[in-house]
């Protein structure tokens, strides 16, 4: 069948279908207009686990998503779809994973890395393996653009986006990454790790083209990071927290403050939005939860204004993990589809 023979067999007010694409939607990833690459991905994580599940965990959530948006209804229609769960890279992560876990641990225990053997070369082979997964995101990215298609990430760890954005880069000049996050992710190879998910926006900064890094929501960084910060001038611009919240305290509504972030992107913008960036009420189940952060509805309205003033060019979504119960999926697949709908309506 054709697209729109498709849509008109398609009841959008049933069940999904459990054999069909991610939100019960019946298009072939081909039929698509957004493609969505998952990363199951997760081994420098330095604290809770489970974000390699995140992409499963959202696809199984997304099924209880009513697909009648009120600012995007058309979206189902236009399609989103999820590339297939590579086994091979989710083998590779639980391969290194305890690898990964003893370098930490010695780090834990004072041991000087630098000069252990078997530290170095474990070492090695987790930044070949990390760099072997930012090959792979990559190449599929670029698959898939050049098919015609809008493509998403969905970590993972926040280690898996650099492969997208290097990607991104070979088709555009210049573009600005929207960061909201409770983190700064500007140490400079933590715990030795070349690709640690507390590197990824450091690792992010040495892609020439992207000329404005914006963080909204930081709450818990160190003195490397704010020299990192610091070092970067005018292309580097933090909103924390704690800045945040004062303005509201002040007086100042959101709007005002969203105009301030928007104010300091570029033309063309990229969405990396570490799920811890929310209140962690929303997703207790993430790797690294910081108390404070935004509200569900303070972040869709600030994605929506800048998305309405800005070029958005693409996201990532990452940090969502699996609990005793559907809560972080749940939170995840809904911003998840919100932002789907702010890239397939992006100019």
């Amino acid at each position: 069948m054709t697209k729109q023979e498709i849509i008109e067999n398609f009841d959008p007010n049933s069940a999904g279908l459990k054999d069909a694409n991610i939100y019960g939607l019946p298009f072939s990833n081909e039929d698509c207009d957004i493609v969505l690459i998952p990363v199951p991905w997760e081994v420098t994580v330095s604290y809770g686990s489970g974000a390699a599940e995140g992409p499963a965990h959202i696809f199984e959530a997304s099924f209880q998503v009513d697909l009648h948006h009120p600012q995007f209804p058309h979206l189902w229609k236009d399609g989103i779809g999820m590339d297939g769960i590579p086994e091979e890279l989710q083998t590779l992560s639980a391969e290194m994973r305890p690898k990964a876990e003893k370098i930490i641990s010695l780090h834990e225990e004072g041991i000087d890395v630098d000069a252990h053997e078997e530290a170095q070369q474990l070492l090695a082979e987790v930044n070949a393996a990390c760099e072997k997964m930012n090959q792979w995101v990559e190449g599929r990215v670029l698959h898939w653009k050049s098919m015609g298609k809008k493509v998403a990430l969905v970590g993972g760890d926040h280690s898996t986006p650099l492969g997208y954005y290097r990607a991104l880069a070979k088709e555009h000049a210049h573009f600005g990454i929207l960061h909201i996050d409770a983190h700064m992710d500007l140490r400079i190879a933590y715990e030795g790790f070349q690709y640690s998910h507390a590197s990824i926006m450091y690792n992010a900064l040495k892609i020439e083209n992207i000329n404005k890094l914006v963080q909204v929501g930081i709450r818990d960084f160190c003195s490397q990071e704010q020299e990192v910060v610091d070092a970067h001038g005018e292309r580097v611009k933090v909103f924390t927290d704690f800045s945040l919240q004062s303005k509201a305290f002040e007086g100042e509504n959101w709007k005002s403050v969203c105009d301030q972030i928007i104010a300091q992107l570029p033309e063309k913008i990229v969405i990396s939005f570490d799920i811890d960036g929310l209140d962690p009420t929303l997703c207790p189940n993430t790797g690294t939860p910081v108390p404070g952060g935004l509200s569900y509805a303070q972040a869709l309205y600030l994605l929506n204004r800048a998305a309405e003033t800005k070029q958005l060019i693409g996201f990532d979504m990452v940090e969502v993990a699996p609990g005793e119960d559907d809560w972080n999926g749940n939170v995840g697949a809904r911003l998840l589809f919100h932002l789907c709908g702010l890239l397939n309506d992006s100019k």
